[in-house]
């Protein structure tokens, strides 16, 4: 929530980025496109919300089974966390893009043909089909509130993948990390790209295949 401010100013920037640095292989902002991406994301925050107080009681079921509880003031725990909430991700990422009914909550984050800022905003209503995958580490003894707020800090993390503007970066970190031009590809819609770079593990692309991957979804 604090960072929703953010997020629209930083939408803002970019659009005028486009107006005053246009760049002919990028595809930058449409009114209604943009309007389509903003009203999902507010729609979102609005069912969000109260869902996330049925989340919280759901991990704290949990962690009260735990076999052992972590202790927040432990660099361990945060560790953890960090790791088991990125594989969390994976996890639903994966299995939202390969089971049909699970693809019907994610499919209008994919429904834009630009993409930028606001396109990350665009996010699904039925945030019911996230609970699953990350309750079980509520078990592993994380406390609740360290699991939503690494949940809101994967959430701004991911703001910045969607976005044309910045290109490749330094190769260790496009080994390692989630970054735009992997992003990029996993919004294409080429055959050969479909269901790629998930956010976990080493990049399932070429960087050859980052402009034709983002061509070929425009196209489409």
């Amino acid at each position: 929530m604090y960072a929703i401010p953010a997020f629209v100013l930083l939408v803002a920037v970019e659009a005028l980025s486009y107006r005053f640095a246009p760049d002919d292989e990028e595809r930058g902002y449409e009114l209604r496109d943009t309007a389509t991406s903003m009203t999902m994301g507010a729609g979102s925050q609005v069912v969000g919300l109260p869902w996330r107080a049925i989340a919280l009681l759901a991990y704290a079921g949990l962690y009260t089974l735990a076999p052992v509880r972590l202790s927040a003031a432990s660099v361990g725990t945060w560790v953890l966390l960090f790791l088991a909430d990125d594989l969390a991700y994976y996890a639903f990422h994966r299995a939202h893009h390969r089971v049909r009914v699970l693809w019907a909550s994610h499919v209008v984050h994919h429904s834009s043909v630009r993409f930028n800022l606001s396109t990350a905003l665009r996010q699904s209503w039925t945030p019911m089909t996230t609970l699953p995958f990350w309750l079980p580490l509520a078990l592993l003894g994380i406390p609740p509130w360290m699991i939503l707020l690494q949940q809101s800090v994967s959430l701004v993390y991911q703001f910045f993948l969607h976005t044309e503007r910045v290109g490749t970066l330094w190769k260790p970190v496009e080994w390692v990390f989630n970054t735009p031009s992997h992003h990029r590809v996993h919004h294409g819609s080429n055959q050969v790209y479909l269901d790629r770079n998930y956010g976990f593990g080493p990049p399932g692309w070429a960087p050859a295949a980052d402009r034709a991957g983002l061509t070929a979804r425009a196209e489409a």
